[in-house]
């Protein structure tokens, strides 16, 4: 799905980290800016230049393993690194792993080629740049930018739209296709697309609810 809702970095910085943690956060969270900000700018480029049938030939490789490095991100909810919801990040990730492995992967000529494969990178590479870069910013000096506040807390009014029709569409796609063909799996694929609408519920309320307490804290300091 578009976002991976997290705890407010404040929060993740509690008073007795450890250098060599707050370290290891904001060279992860750097990289990952870059990884997802060069995906990004790839996307654009192939597409305004070949089309969106090259960017799966041109970046796909690149956005699995990229994707993949995000399973980092249940390690370090589920042994405390960061205070952030195991189970919203672990839906989250799953979601993206299945995507890319379970969808995009096994039937490429179907889904990859597909518009909509551009979009989804598209709208996860966006929230991705901001998100990780919100929190190496915020991880390394304390405090960001208001606009980097604005954009992590209100572009996924847009952003969590795109990417997830974009994902349900590709999965529809992959189950009303190739996926026929092999026993059990289009049920479970339509099943999955079932599983979307109380997911995409709870990860877009969680969302909401860390916008209103954010946006309630700033204004506070403001006035």
């Amino acid at each position: 799905m578009a976002d991976r809702p997290q705890q407010p970095v404040r929060v993740a910085r509690e008073r007795k980290s450890s250098p060599v943690k707050i370290g290891y956060l904001v060279l992860y969270n750097a990289v990952s800016t870059i990884l997802w900000a060069t995906i990004l700018g790839r996307v654009l480029l192939v597409a305004n230049v070949h089309g969106t049938k090259m960017v799966f030939p041109a970046v796909g490789e690149f956005a699995k393993w990229t994707q993949t490095l995000a399973l980092l991100e249940v390690v370090h909810a589920a042994v405390g690194i960061v205070r952030a919801p195991l189970f919203t990040t672990l839906m989250q990730v799953a979601s993206r792993i299945l995507l890319i492995w379970g969808i995009v992967h096994p039937f490429p000529n179907t889904v990859a080629f597909s518009p909509v494969y551009s979009s989804m990178l598209i709208a996860w590479s966006v929230t991705e740049v901001i998100r990780y870069s919100y929190f190496a910013i915020n991880l390394s000096t304390g405090s960001v930018p208001g606009l980097w506040l604005w954009l992590r807390y209100n572009t996924f009014f847009v952003l969590y739209p795109l990417g997830i029709s974009s994902e349900c569409w590709l999965v529809w796609l992959a189950a009303t296709g190739p996926a026929k063909q092999y026993t059990g799996v289009r049920e479970g694929l339509f099943a999955i697309l079932l599983i979307y609408i109380p997911g995409s519920y709870i990860l877009f309320t969680h969302m909401m609810a860390q916008r209103r307490k954010v946006m309630r804290g700033s204004h506070a300091k403001i006035t």
